[in-house]
Order: structure tokens, then C-alpha cells, then sequence
């Protein structure tokens, strides 16, 4: 719009060219002015153009994946490490060593991914050299989307159909094996998203979700369970995050454990014993004497009554800081801690499951200021 403006400025210049012998030195120096700009502004679009197009090829991919493999050799280098063993956790735990941030966002804190990870995947060339699209879903803008969507909806049509076979020869039951997926669950939208490398819409996700809780209600679903778990993701058990300590065992060769809790400000230390006595002392006392409260016995021994494990082990605790209420919460925990490592991975997860593992984090909320408590206000008064 500027270069036409000043086109147009010249035209009227010319025309009265013959009024003033100064007005063509202002039009070619305007002229010369608006061509440089243009020059200027066609090379920076080049340049973008030009490193746009860069940045998703497959050569600029490779360059970057060769860079980041000669990084990672110096950084493992750094460290005194084996770059052939150098894993990505080893790399982010350097990372995090030499370059401390304590940035909130994590996308601003520095980081060193393989460029698998960073750059986006891309699709295809969708179209042939005679400009025809390969796929009869290439005009709808989401054709992986509605494949997988056509594809789901023919295999429901195809059990229904040995549905209807079965219940013909009188072989149809209700009685079959299902899928379990308790330890799955379903893709999120940016997981979807990235597995069919295209943006959908959440109402697009809750139909995909639809469609393929329709099948699984169908009594003969398991017959395409490969297809259905390629769109759940395995959860791991969270027992296995669980830092297990080694048994260890004494000068009478009895296995014992080691156990630290904390609740609110008590902190307790607990050391189990597999003798097979069920003795238990807290502070050098019985524990009756040092819980008179029945409820807080109860708190101490549910543990081993929720593993079956009642007058099996021997133990020793020492508790400080605190109240009644928070001492016996921390000893819970800890003897929850030191059983864990006696029972399988089955029994720990259902320790897990029931709050056994679980730190209790609530502690007293502060009075405010301006306020007769945490949460009380003072009486309001008109006058």
C-alpha cells in the first residue's frame, strides 16, 4: 500500500515535472527509497521462508540428531560418565546439576531432548504427482480421525454380525471373558492427537470415547482386544515407585526392616523384626501404656490386620514431637513402610490402594491477621 502511495506521489511529480527543476531529484530519490524497502523486505520473507521450510525436512532433522548426539558425548564426558551408556534420565539429571532453575513453568527451565521428541511428527505427502489424494477421507481435514472412526464402527458391525450367527445356532451367551483394563486407561486428546498426528476437537474425542465404550459392552468384545488396548495406555503400579529397602538380618539371623513417618510436626523411627512374638514397644513402653486411647490402638495396628500379619513381628518404635493424634498417624506410616518390604507386589499395591503408603500432608491451617482464627471471625458488632 506504501509502495503504491508512493507511486502515485511520483505519477503527480512527473506530470508537473516541468514546474520546478527540483522536484525530479525528490522523485527519483523516492523511487530509490521504496525500491530498497522492497528489496529489504523480499529478503527477510526469503530468509523466513527459507528457515521455515529448513526446520521440518528431513535433513535438518538428521543435522539435529547428529548435534545432539555429540552434546550428549561432551556432557557424559563432563560428568565423568560413559557416552555410550548415557541414557536421557542420566542427561536431564545432568541438565538439572550444572543449569539449577527454579522456575516455576517447566517449559521455561532448560532442557536437552532427542529432536524425536521436540519436533513434531508430520504427515505424509497426501496427494500423487497428479495432485489426486491417496485417501477417500482427504477433503473432510481429518482423515485419520474418521478412518479410525469408520474403522471402529465396521469391527461393531462385524460382532454384531457373530452375534446374530450365534444366536441363530443357539450358541449366543452373556457369559464370556471380558477385557481388563484396571490397570489402563484411555488415550487423552493430545495423546489421540499425536498418534494421528491431527488436532480434533473434544467433541470429536468424546465420540471416539463413545464409540469404543459401545464396543466394549458387547459381550464378545474380546475378540478385538489388540485393537482396543492400542488406544489405552498401561498405568504402572504405583507400589513399584515405592523405594523398597533391602532386608536386612541381625546376629541371630532374624530379617529385619528399618522405617521412617512423619505426620504434621512428629517424626517416628520404626524397626520391624520377624521373631513371631508380636511384642510391640513404643519409647521403651508398652504400647497399651502409651495409648490408652482405644482409637489410637486401633490406628497402630491396622497395618498388620489389613495384611493378616497380627502377632507375627516384633516391634520397635521411637516417636517424638507432637500429640497423641499426630505421633500414632506417623508410626502408622512407618510401620506401614517397614512391612511393605516384607509382603509381595500384589499385597503392597493393595496396602497402596488403602492409604497405608500414603504421607497424610494436612497439618493446622494459621490464624489470620484480622481474624480470631483460622477460618473464625470476630463477632461483628454495630455500634
Amino acid at each position: 500500500m506504501a509502495a503504491s502511495c508512493v507511486r502515485t506521489v511520483g505519477l503527480l511529480l512527473g506530470k508537473c515535472r516541468n514546474c520546478s527543476p527540483g522536484i525530479n531529484t525528490v522523485t527519483s530519490q523516492l523511487n530509490r527509497q521504496v525500491l530498497r524497502r522492497q528489496i529489504c523486505a523480499s529478503t527477510v520473507l526469503h530468509k523466513k521462508s527459507k528457515a521455515g521450510a529448513e526446520k521440518y525436512t528431513a535433513e535438518y532433522i538428521q543435522k539435529q540428531v547428529e548435534e545432539f548426539n555429540i552434546g550428549k558425548r561432551h556432557l557424559a564426558n563432563m560428568m565423568g560418565e560413559d557416552p555410550e551408556n548415557f541414557s536421557q534420565e542420566d542427561i536431564d539429571r545432568s541438565i538439572a546439576y550444572l543449569f539449577p532453575s527454579g522456575l516455576f513453568e517447566k517449559k521455561a527451565r532448560p532442557l536437552m531432548k532427542h529432536p524425536d521428541e521436540i519436533f513434531p511428527k508430520q504427515k505424509a505427502v497426501q496427494w500423487g504427482a497428479d495432485g489426486r489424494p491417496f485417501h477417500f477421507l482427504f477433503y473432510t481435514a481429518k482423515q485419520s480421525y474418521y478412518a479410525l472412526m469408520h474403522e471402529t464402527y465396521d469391527k461393531i458391525l462385524i460382532l454384531q454380525k457373530n452375534e446374530d450367527h450365534l444366536r441363530a445356532k443357539g450358541l449366543f451367551s452373556t457369559d464370556t471373558k471380558q477385557i481388563f483394563l484396571g490397570n489402563s486407561r484411555w488415550l487423552l486428546k493430545e495423546e489421540l492427537e499425536m498418534l494421528l498426528v491431527e488436532s480434533i476437537s473434544a467433541h470429536d474425542y468424546d465420540r471416539f470415547i463413545q464409540l469404543m465404550g459401545r464396543m466394549l459392552s458387547m459381550p464378545y468384545c474380546a475378540t478385538e482386544k489388540e485393537f482396543i488396548l492400542r488406544y489405552r495406555k498401561k498405568l504402572e503400579a504405583e507400589s513399584k515407585k515405592q523405594v523398597v529397602t533391602q532386608l536386612e538380618k541381625d546376629e541371630n539371623g532374624v530379617a529385619f526392616s528399618t522405617a521412617e513417618g512423619r505426620r504434621k510436626t512428629s517424626n517416628s523411627t520404626v524397626i520391624l523384626r520377624d521373631c513371631g512374638s508380636g511384642q510391640i514397644t513404643i519409647n521403651s513402653q508398652n504400647y497399651l501404656a502409651y495409648f490408652p486411647v482405644l482409637q489410637d490402638r486401633e490406628q497402630l495396628m491396622f497395618p498388620f490386620q489389613f495384611t493378616d500379619t497380627l502377632e507375627r513381628f516384633n516391634v520397635e518404635c521411637t516417636v517424638s514431637g507432637g500429640g497423641r493424634s499426630s505421633q500414632v498417624g506417623a508410626l502408622r506410616l512407618a510401620i506401614s513402610r517397614a512391612l511393605f518390604c516384607f509382603l509381595s507386589e500384589k499385597e503392597g499395591e493393595a496396602m497402596r490402594q488403602a492409604g497405608l503408603l500414603t504421607p497424610d500432608p494436612r497439618v493446622r491451617e494459621r490464624k489470620k491477621p484480622g481474624q480470631e482464627g483460622a477460618r473464625r471471625k470476630f463477632t461483628w458488632k454495630k455500634r
